[in-house]
């Protein structure tokens, strides 16, 4: 089991440097070598922005296998955006401009855009087409309203 799960974590890892890797790495931001929290489902790309702040964009992956208690349950990602003025995205931070927020949340509920189901929305996937599509939506959507949030360029439409 570890190691179907091992290699469905270095699968995804692959596949989301092919999908996203490129215009992430064009926008500065690198992804954290961390093998550990790879293996259990979290990929953090990361960037040094101005005023001292530090952006993380945070995929978090749950894969299932089939087995004798699960059958046929779609894997999933969300991604997660922060900004702070820590080097580690979760350390204690009180900087007014330190800021959590989940993809679909910041999407759907604060600029408005119904391009997905909910803000709660979690990506799923069996197999490599769908998850290549996945990918590819979440990472078009982190490039054109994530990381411009997280360099505080675009804020949502207040109201």
């Amino acid at each position: 089991m570890t190691d179907q799960r091992q290699s469905a974590q270095d699968y995804f890892r692959l596949l989301l440097l092919t999908v996203v890797g490129q215009a992430f790495t064009a926008a500065g931001y690198a992804l954290d070598e961390q093998p550990v929290q790879w293996a259990g489902g979290r990929f953090r790309f990361s960037k040094v922005l101005d005023g001292g702040l530090y952006g993380f964009i945070e995929f978090q992956l749950l894969t299932y296998a089939d087995n004798e208690w699960v059958s046929g349950q779609p894997s999933r990602f969300r991604v997660t955006l922060i900004r702070s003025d820590q080097p580690a995205p979760y350390a204690p931070t009180d900087h007014p401009d330190a800021a959590r927020r989940e993809l679909a949340a910041l999407v759907v509920e604060d600029f408005g855009v119904g391009i997905l189901p909910s803000a709660d929305h979690w990506w799923e996937f069996r197999g490599t087409d769908e998850l290549g599509k996945a990918l590819a939506e979440a990472g078009y959507l982190v490039v054109g309203y994530g990381m411009p949030w997280l360099a505080g360029d675009l804020e949502p439409p207040s109201g």
